[in-house]
């Protein structure tokens, strides 16, 4: 194939393998925790991080690795504080980070040379080698902790009290698990965009609930959704020479509505058989 032939493509779709790996994992636990945008606050927050190091000068992965984790502890906290108006978390670390971005941006010494575009939307042309090491020790990490505590974080994701009452941490889980989900849309940013991040995170596993008949077999389909639909949007995007987070989200949604009409065509179907 020609586009392996770069040397951009190929980290690029490496990059891509992880992402469908990390994004689907973590957006069953977002969706069925109903935290969904949950991903779409720290992928703005996570534009301050970006900003702030252009500011600073230095490499803006590690700014918005420490920014998106600092915000998503200040999430949990503010959740807790309003239980019952979670929303007020979500605009007031929203605004805020989108605010902060734009100023530093501002601010910038050299705010005439910065593409703010590549970090909206994603480029495939930005990513570097440590970014896709990056996601490969990511994408191991959360493997290897998905299989280690399923079993309570599944617990606390379906009913946070009868979790409590079991003894288990729940406040400490829920931080540590907004924390991870941080670290994973920063590192994710320069391929998906911060702007469409979170819907490569939620849409797969939307997907997945709508096909799996257990748990196990949504986070395994919400995968195997996630590799097609980035693989095939990565591959249109350089064919057809456009963004990249927007290419795989269109086809996410693609996706999404072929799967919910063949399920509505499929119940249908199955009424006039028993009629």
């Amino acid at each position: 194939m020609a586009l392996l032939s770069y040397e951009f493509m190929r980290r690029a779709l490496l990059a891509s393998v992880f992402i469908a790996a990390i994004a689907p994992m973590l957006g069953v636990f977002l969706v069925v925790r109903r935290q969904s945008l949950l991903a779409d606050t720290l992928s703005h927050v996570s534009l301050a991080g970006i900003a702030l190091g252009l500011f600073l000068n230095i490499n803006p992965t590690f700014t918005t690795l420490l920014v998106v984790a600092v915000a998503a502890i200040i999430l949990e906290y503010l959740r807790k504080i309003y239980s019952s108006y979670s929303e007020i978390s979500i605009a007031m670390l929203m605004s805020g980070g989108l605010a902060i971005a734009l100023v530093l941006i501002k601010l910038s010494p050299n705010s005439q040379g910065i593409n703010i575009q590549n970090y909206l939307f994603g480029s495939i042309v930005t990513i570097n080698w440590s970014q896709v090491w990056l996601l490969g020790g990511l994408c191991v990490l959360l493997a290897v902790l998905f299989f280690l505590v399923k079993r309570p974080l599944y617990m606390m994701t379906f009913d946070e009290d009868v979790a409590a009452v079991d003894g288990l941490p729940v406040s400490l889980m829920s931080s540590i698990f907004n924390v991870v989900t941080g670290i994973a849309i920063a590192v994710m940013i320069p391929i998906a965009g911060a702007l469409l991040v979170s819907a490569i995170m939620v849409l797969p596993a939307a997907i997945g609930m709508r096909l799996g008949k257990s748990f196990n077999w949504v986070v395994l389909i919400s995968v195997l959704v996630g590799l097609f639909g980035m693989l095939s949007g990565l591959y249109t995007s350089f064919e057809v020479d456009t963004p990249p987070g927007a290419t795989i989200t269109l086809i996410f949604i693609g996706v999404f509505i072929i799967v919910n009409l063949g399920k509505k065509l499929v119940v249908t179907l199955r009424r006039k058989q028993h009629a």
